[in-house]
Parts: structure tokens; sequence; C-alpha cells
């Protein structure tokens, strides 16, 4: 069974905030540019259809063996949300894995906002009974594998559904 529930984490500039259906109405407009969708496919969302899923996902996972946590990426100056993030820890034999995921508005982009978010998740996972940390990326998407080699994840021989696994051992 796994108890992990997201918690607010603070880094340089920035404070991840736990996800729920109140952040919808401003994450629609941050995520509103469809060219966010080339590698994890879909369209944007309408606030509606946000806060429906961020309800969900603040429900958390019906799975005792799994936790769902998920982040607001919110830049303190100006304070302004940026981006989601998220971890899927499974619980296993040796503790848990967590599969991460980003992403960060187009305006956001190329300001080191996703690898300041993904390196703060690592370190508060390390503090947590994960032993694996996981992303999967488009082999052509560029900027996420470099979040991921910035936050000590490295590319692996696995591929699922297209996209490479990229992993980091952490105990």
């Amino acid at each position: 069974m796994i108890t992990v529930r997201p918690e607010p984490i603070h880094t340089a500039r920035l404070t991840l905030l736990p996800l729920r259906g109140e952040h919808a109405d401003e994450m629609a407009e941050v995520l509103s540019d469809p060219g966010l969708h080339t590698f994890i496919g879909g369209a944007p969302e309408s606030a509606e259809a946000l806060r429906a899923r961020y309800d969900r996902w603040a429900a958390g996972s019906p799975d005792p063996a799994q936790a769902w946590c998920n982040w607001v990426i919110r830049l303190r100056d100006p304070a302004c949300p940026t981006g989601t993030l998220q971890a899927t820890i499974t619980a296993d034999d040796r503790g848990a894995t967590a599969e991460i995921a980003w992403v960060v508005g187009t305006p956001w982009q190329r300001r080191g906002i996703a690898t300041e978010a993904a390196r703060g998740l690592v370190a508060w996972l390390r503090g947590h009974p994960v032993h694996t940390v996981v992303a999967h990326i488009h082999p052509d998407h560029e900027a996420s594998a470099a979040v991921a080699t910035a936050s000590g994840l490295s590319p692996t021989d696995e591929w699922h559904d297209g996209e490479a696994r990229w992993q980091l051992t952490i105990g």
C-alpha cells in the first residue's frame, strides 16, 4: 500500500503546489498552445475538462498500490502558474517506483523551469520509499531529454509506446 500524498515543494524560484480542481481555469490558459501536444498527443482542454480531471487526480488512485501525485508549477516572481508536474508512485517488492512527467507552458519554456521542477520532485522522492524514478520521453523531444538528464535520469534500451525509458536508481 502506498500512502504518499503530494505536498508543497519549494525550489529556488518555484513553488510546486498540489494540483486541485480550482487550478483548472488558470491552467487551461497555461496549457492552451496546441504545440504543447506535439509529443504528448491530444489537444488543449477546456477549463471544465481540466477541472474534472484534476478533481479525479486529487481524489487519488483507486488502486491502493499506487499514488497519484500532481502539482502546479508556480513561478514566485512574477507569481504565476507555468505548468504541471506529476509522479505516479507504484508499490513493488523493493518499495516503490515513481514515473514522472512534466509540461511547461510555451511562454515559460527555455527558462529552466521544467529542470528546476523535475529536480525538486526527484529530491522530494528521495524522502519517500522510492527506489527508482522513471520518465518516458519521445526520441525527438530534446528539451525533455535535457530535463531528464539534468535530473539524474539516464536513457535505457527499453521503449514503451514509442518513447524511450529514462531511469534513475535512488535506493
